[in-house]
């Protein structure tokens, strides 16, 4: 276990039930996890800059790892496994999936129906068996090992990436596009869909947005970009205040705040943020 990752969840770690698990983890994902790309003509809204081009994409990436890892190296994670003792068993790799909460045992099942001969293939059955829970029954250290085998080879990591596109990145850009949204509402949604997870409930993203939208429109519902998206931020600051692993709110408050009252709505270079007290840039 690295002293280094995650630090914020270790300052910040308690007892989270698994009832709560159930209603916020990604279980069940979704019609967003299934979404079609938003139209051509909900871009005339957004203010600029397409989070899925190449360049923006890479820089989504590292935000998202200076909060979930301490680095901007997300490419280290893929081998990424620990339990950081927030209720959800083990966390992994580049998104952080979780053995609690169903996407691992997706991501695994997944991997296996393209490569069936692979480390984490025996494990299946276990993963069936704990999620919902922070259980490592039959998982242990030789699923961790299995793990950071897997990571070495380039299917897994290819797997990593499509499910991450899949499940979190794919639908919270086209959900953004859809609402008029430039790359900076893009990254926002991306970056709450990752902790909250794809669904409707209160404490999902469905739910962080479906009360932003009671707040202030979008601005494919002719709102202003700015306003919708400080109504979207203070939703989610108040789901992620309940839960104690996530009461730091820096993510949002030294970063994607800072970035919104500048008018950086394209989500352009330089960047500089910080987060849990930790500074970064890209430049």
């Amino acid at each position: 276990m690295s002293d280094t990752l995650r630090p914020a969840m270790r300052r910040a770690l308690g007892a989270v039930s698994v009832l709560a698990l159930a209603i916020s983890g990604p279980i069940a994902l979704s019609s967003l996890a299934s979404a079609e790309p938003a139209p051509a003509s909900a871009s005339i809204f957004a203010s600029g800059g397409d989070l899925a081009s190449p360049e923006k994409k890479e820089i989504a990436m590292q935000i998202v790892s200076s909060a979930e890892n301490s680095s901007l190296d997300w490419k280290a994670q893929y081998s990424y496994i620990e339990d950081i003792g927030d209720g959800r068993g083990y966390t992994a790799g580049i998104i952080g999936f979780c053995s609690g909460t169903g996407d691992m045992l997706d991501l695994v099942e997944r991997y296996t129906n393209s490569v069936p001969d692979n480390p984490l293939a025996a494990y299946l059955p276990a993963l069936r068996k704990v999620e919902g829970s922070d259980s490592h029954e039959g998982l242990g250290s030789g699923f961790e090992n299995a793990w950071r085998e897997a990571a070495g080879r380039s299917d897994f990591k290819e797997a990593q990436n499509g499910e991450r596109d899949r499940v979190y990145f794919d639908p919270a850009v086209n959900q953004a596009k859809s609402d008029g949204l430039g790359a900076l509402g893009q990254f926002i949604y991306y970056d709450a869909i990752v902790m909250h997870g794809p669904g409707t409930s209160q404490d999902s993203f469905g739910g962080i947005r479906s009360a932003a939208i009671q707040k202030a429109k979008p601005p494919s519902q002719g709102g202003d970009e700015k306003a919708y998206l400080k109504a979207f931020l203070d939703a989610r600051r108040v789901v992620m205040k309940q839960e104690e692993a996530h009461a730091d709110t820096s993510r949002i408050d030294t970063a994607q705040l800072v970035w919104l009252n500048d008018g950086n709505l394209d989500l352009h270079t330089p960047l500089r943020w910080k987060v849990y007290g930790d500074p970064y840039e890209i430049n």
